[in-house]
């Protein structure tokens, strides 16, 4: 029987101190190597705070660790080093992404987004930034991922 915990973690600054390390203590396992792992596969999300589950085999002391990734608007917001969204979206605009930016975006929630491909995964982000008061190569969002669909970035995927 696994024993499941989760947290929320700063991406690449998990601990050993709270919320992780009281959990794992009485797990028996080594506290450090776990910590180390949830770094190593959070660091790509630093500054933002990632849902991290540590699966524990109480038995054989192995573990896995499985990291949630953060919003869309989380790593727009982020990726254009914004402190945060616009509060009225539609009049007010606060940052402007690249294509190449919406695709890393993309790559970094490519499990969690619905799209078949890269593709139309990266239109879900850019249809994120609409939300967010973020235009895309200095266009509407919608402008953008109708030349998408008429294949003008086509080089890009």
């Amino acid at each position: 029987m696994t024993e499941t915990i989760e947290a929320l973690v700063e991406g690449g600054k998990a601990s050993a101190g709270p919320p992780l390390g009281p959990a794992l203590g009485p797990m028996g396992v080594d506290i450090m190597q776990i910590i180390n792992a949830i770094n190593d596969k959070t660091k790509q999300f630093e500054g933002m705070k990632v849902p991290v589950k540590v699966i524990i085999d109480p038995e054989t002391k192995e573990f896995e660790i499985k990291v949630g990734t953060p919003p869309a608007s989380s790593l727009i917001v982020n990726e254009l080093g914004l402190e945060k969204g616009s509060g009225s979206a539609g009049t007010h605009k606060v940052g402007d992404l690249t294509v190449d930016q919406a695709i890393k975006v993309a790559k970094m929630k490519y499990d969690n987004l619905l799209g078949k491909a890269l593709k139309e995964k990266t239109k879900e982000i850019i249809g994120t930034c609409v939300s967010i008061g973020v235009t895309v190569e200095g266009k509407k969002p919608q402008e953008i991922q109708k030349a998408i669909d008429e294949g003008e970035y086509d080089s890009k995927f």
